[in-house]
């Protein structure tokens, strides 16, 4: 991939450059921590992780590789599952779907229903 000439300019000057790679590894890493916590609970949390993958693998070669790795094996993954019969894909939804409501009544259990619920919902008062 062609070095956009910004980016150039800044590696030639070691100072700019080494803070630049500071800074895309902090936010990087930010954006993967916050992906890796929100893995269990329901929302975008392997896309938060695969988006920080993308930010640190602009600067960082081990980062690119492991994006790479996991590109490949998503790709493997939904290639297997649509092969399978409609069964087989209705219970891994099914699955899915059973693991993010455990997470999430796991969650409200612990850290207690927030006050903006309806009183109705049969959840923990």
């Amino acid at each position: 991939m062609a070095e956009a000439g910004w980016r150039r300019r800044l590696a030639a000057k070691r100072s700019l450059n080494h803070g630049y790679r500071v800074g895309v590894g902090v936010v990087g890493g930010l954006v993967v921590a916050v992906g890796l916590v929100t893995i269990p609970l329901p929302g975008p949390g392997w896309l938060t992780v695969i988006a920080g993958l993308f930010v640190l693998a602009s600067e960082f070669t081990w980062a690119e590789r492991l994006l790479e790795f996991t590109k490949h094996h998503v790709k493997r993954w939904t290639d297997w599952v649509g092969g399978q019969p409609v069964w087989v894909r209705l219970l891994i939804a099914l699955a899915t779907a059973a693991f993010v409501y455990g997470v999430l009544v796991v969650t409200l259990h612990l850290m207690g229903v927030p006050d903006w619920v309806p009183g109705w919902v049969p959840l923990w008062r």
